[in-house]
């Protein structure tokens, strides 16, 4: 069943309105509870709701207004659905030390995307497609890397078909996203699946899906969630397609475990095996939601980031020219292999930089699922979603130099003349570094991420030219919440590479 715009915009603007009269008439106990944490926007009864569509708009501006009013200590913003307290990069510690039964992210996730109502409770209830990708990748990334190299040339041949000495124009983020999905599925799902174009828009489209359908479902009171969600047209028709593409290769699989026992000749070394391999889902029904999932987290960051540096390029010759140098030499002596990419700190050191000025708003967002004190004596009652302000640490001048400059060799120039080479990669993981996250849920596949980012990158810079189509200066970024995305409407040209 589908619903119009129309509808939607008419039901949230009567929910809205219901909310704000219940809010001035019985102002609810967690609120009050926040009454100890200062509160940055508008100050009229009415002013929560301005705030939040407001920070909807331009988190960003709210967060610097906060942070440098109260410097670094504790405050909170008014959110679609929900108050946020923002914590400073002092508090990190506090939220690395407290169990997922006191401060929860999948919890945080599930509020903001509303996956229990779109794609099943179990999901969230038994969150182990998680904590297998962790392991199972923590184990060696090596054995993956050539096939993901390999569909990366491939993505890249197919999808921008250049003949002779032409110049190509292609939506960038549109083509980065199949091109980061098919790389990806590659070590989810394997060969012929990953290469299947009904499997790749699917995939592709489900982070867009998901969100919209979410973001929708905040709009409207917690007790009319679960009736809303039947009528959303996006995420469970995404759902149920994928399951049906999904069904022959996850039966087949099945068939081969009963028939050869756990371990045969030729099995399947990706993430659809490791969750068939914990015997803890059976069906296919169970089962692709949790691939979709992992699909979104491995689609959304890489796509953007890629994008953002993509456009840096274009808008910037001189940095194509700095990269190159380093990308033909490792290549000629180490090939397209895993070890070339940890080599090439130049190249790290550009898609870092890329991160820390184009990424999310805020990081590590968590939900209290307890009354909880931090180390300050800042009291956070249950309910409370708490995040740090990335935007603002990353453009922290104490930290570092002409933080609002793009400077393309900062971290390679802090690996190089520093004893703490690893702090500086952009996997590293610290209080002033926050693309993936901090503590013990930091990012599981930063590492598959950046050797999938160094190698599509290395993989332009020497197959081919860029330039924007129609436009000579960088677009600006996006600003949706909290969300920092390209502009999906700039498109890059390519041809092949003019050699000197």
């Amino acid at each position: 069943m589908d619903i119009s715009s129309t509808n939607i915009y008419i039901l949230a603007t009567l929910c809205i309105a219901i909310s704000t009269v219940i809010l001035k008439l019985c102002k609810s106990s967690r609120f009050s509870k926040l009454d100890h944490i200062p509160y940055v926007g508008h100050s009229t009864w009415f002013g929560p709701y301005i705030s939040a569509f407001k920070y909807v708009r331009n988190a960003a501006q709210i967060l610097e207004e906060g942070y440098a009013k109260h410097k670094g200590m504790p405050f909170k913003v008014p959110a679609l659905g929900r108050w946020i307290v923002v914590l400073g990069p002092r508090h990190l510690e506090d939220i690395k030390k407290f169990a997922d039964r006191e401060l929860s992210l999948v919890e945080a996730s599930n509020d903001f995307l509303n996956v229990n109502h779109l794609m099943g409770s179990e999901v969230n209830a038994n969150p182990y497609h998680i904590s297998v990708t962790r392991v199972q990748l923590a184990r060696s990334l090596a054995p993956y890397y050539p096939d993901m190299r390999d569909e990366i040339f491939a993505a890249f041949d197919e999808l921008l078909d250049l003949k002779d000495n032409e110049w190509k124009s292609v939506l960038a983020v549109k083509t980065v996203r199949e091109i980061v999905c098919r790389a990806s599925n590659r070590v989810f799902v394997g060969l012929p699946l990953c290469r299947d174009p009904e499997w790749i828009e699917i995939a592709s489209r489900f982070t867009i899906d998901l969100a919209t359908d979410g973001i929708t479902l905040t709009m409207f009171p917690k007790f009319l969630v679960p009736f809303v969600s039947r009528i959303l047209p996006n995420a469970p028709t995404s759902v149920k397609r994928a399951t049906k593409l999904l069904d022959s290769t996850v039966k087949e699989r099945f068939r081969c475990m009963r028939e050869r026992g756990d371990e045969w000749s030729d099995k399947p070394n990706d993430i659809l095996q490791w969750l068939i391999d914990e015997k803890q889902d059976f069906t296919t029904k169970q089962l692709t939601p949790r691939i979709l999932l992992t699909n979104l987290v491995a689609i959304l960051s890489p796509t953007s980031t890629f994008t953002q540096a993509l456009y840096y390029l274009a808008a910037y010759p001189q940095y194509v020219r700095l990269l190159r140098e380093e990308v033909d030499a490792i290549i000629e002596e180490y090939g397209w292999t895993k070890e070339a990419m940890a080599k090439m700190w130049k190249v790290d050191s550009f898609l870092a930089e890329t991160e820390r000025l184009e990424g999310f708003t805020v990081s590590v967002q968590r939900k209290a699922m307890e009354d909880l004190t931090l180390s300050d004596g800042t009291f956070i009652p249950k309910g409370t979603h708490i995040a740090v302000p990335t935007y603002i640490i990353h453009r922290d001048s104490t930290v570092y130099q002409n933080p609002g400059m793009f400077d393309p060799l900062r971290f390679y120039k802090l690996r190089s003349n520093g004893t703490e080479s690893a702090r500086h990669q952009m996997v590293a993981v610290n209080q002033n570094y926050l693309p993936f996250g901090y503590g013990k849920h930091a990012c599981p596949g930063r590492f598959l991420a950046a050797d999938e980012l160094k190698t599509m990158l290395a993989h332009v810079l020497i197959s081919y030219d860029v330039k924007f189509e129609g436009r000579d200066t960088r677009p600006s970024s996006i600003k949706w919440d909290t969300a920092s995305m390209p502009d999906p409407t700039v498109r890059v040209m390519f041809r092949k590479r003019a050699r000197d």
